[in-house]
């Protein structure tokens, strides 16, 4: 060996393997190779420490903040009971709310189409004024 000094020895009891570009794991502090590097790869038992996870609430799907030593369930719980945003009432909105005016006519439309004689809200088959007899204005209405 010309370089004894050079690489160190995989931490990893079934490994072992001298590597010229060691890794150190950020958790632990011990030095892998490549292969044994990531936290489930060498068992790392200080892994909890970087694996942070924020939970999320899953009624409003904002993030919940937990403080060291805190249960994410409680937590997230807690929230639910007394922070939480969420309104089921939103979520079963009608989209269609626009009535059509004319009558014996029960379409609904999502976009208000207002007639620009009378004023009235029709669905799109009514919209013109002679599809749903105006009577707005005293101008005669071309059939063109």
């Amino acid at each position: 060996m010309e370089l004894p000094w050079l690489g160190e020895h995989c931490s990893e009891r079934s490994c072992k393997q001298l590597d010229f570009l060691p890794l150190k794991c950020d958790a632990c502090g011990e030095v892998f190779c490549k292969d044994h590097i990531r936290y489930d790869d060498h068992k790392c038992g200080s892994a909890y420490k970087k694996n942070v996870q924020v939970p999320m609430c899953p009624l409003c799907n904002t993030p919940i903040p937990v403080q060291k030593g805190e249960i994410p369930d409680i937590v997230v719980g807690a929230h639910i009971d007394k922070d939480c945003k969420y309104n089921p009432a939103q979520q079963k909105q009608k989209i269609f709310t626009n009535k059509c005016l004319k009558p014996g006519c029960k379409r609904k439309e999502m976009m208000k189409v207002i007639c620009e004689q009378c004023g009235g809200n029709f669905c799109i088959k009514h919209r013109h004024p002679l599809d749903h007899d105006c009577k707005g204005s005293s101008q005669p209405i071309s059939k063109a």
